[in-house]
């Protein structure tokens, strides 16, 4: 039997150590490839590049295993891997990682890993995307991979509806272990953003984006609360962005009539 096929990405850019944990477990499941940014891309949510030309280089800095770097973003990443790299061949399964930082909550809306591994979704790719609770370069990924093992044979083996993919976030628990996995609703939080202000060199003024992560949801069902308990959190999530509740009471505006 042929081995399934597996892309990788991520956000963070094709040297860094996540990557490099999520290709060791990728690799003993099946075939993979690797499309990847040239640089880091953290932020970037589902942005794509259109005002100028793409690069995408191979690179031998996984040895054997087939790898590219590319000059756009995640979400570059994963169209230039499917219609380009991989034209005549659909993925079972993307994975986009491993984050360093949480991806948690609202911040699926800006995350590159999230939007990357949702891009694959669009294509009907089973896709997660996996990020772990420690910004460090030096943050150990040893302990997420059986878990991450076992979610990605999940996919390979039953998967889920169409246009779905799951937001997996690890909590940083070196000395009290991971206690397991809960499947979560995702958080109803919020960044409270503030600007600073400063002058550079030539005493032109800018401004530097920081804030701080409020989160006033109570539910005990929330990735927020599962991972302050120190549980895996897995969020099935999709595209979809209507409000389908708010339908209903938008309808009267079908009737209205433009007077002349």
């Amino acid at each position: 039997m042929n081995k399934p096929l597996i892309l990788v990405t991520n956000d963070d850019g094709v040297s860094a150590p996540g990557i490099r944990a999520l290709i060791e477990v990728a690799a003993s499941l099946g075939e993979i490839i690797v499309v990847a940014p040239d640089s880091p891309q953290s932020g970037m949510g589902h942005a794509i590049t259109i005002s100028q030309p793409l690069r995408l280089h191979p690179t031998s800095i996984y040895g054997n295993v087939e790898a590219y770097e590319c000059s756009g973003t995640p979400v570059d990443c994963v169209k230039l891997a499917k219609n380009v790299l991989l034209k005549d061949r659909q993925p079972d399964l993307c994975v986009s990682g491993i984050n360093h930082g949480s991806n948690a909550s609202i911040n699926i809306i800006y995350s590159g890993t999230l939007s990357a591994a949702m891009e694959a979704s669009l294509e009907g790719i089973p896709s997660i995307g996996f990020s772990l609770l420690d910004y460090s370069y030096q943050a150990d990924f040893e302990p997420a991979k059986p878990f991450v093992r076992q979610l990605m044979e999940f996919m390979l083996h039953q998967g889920l509806s169409a246009g779905s993919l799951l937001n997996v976030n690890i909590p940083n628990r070196p000395e009290g272990g991971i206690k397991g996995m809960k499947v979560c609703r995702q958080a109803d939080a919020r960044w409270v953003e503030e600007f600073i202000e400063a002058k550079d060199p030539r005493g032109q003024k800018y401004y530097w984006l920081t804030g701080r992560f409020v989160n006033d949801d109570p539910g005990e069902d929330t990735d927020i609360h599962a991972l302050e308990r120190g549980y895996i959190s897995v969020v099935p999530s999709k595209h979809d962005l209507t409000n389908y509740e708010a339908m209903p009471e938008l309808a009267p505006i079908e009737q209205f009539v433009v007077l002349t």
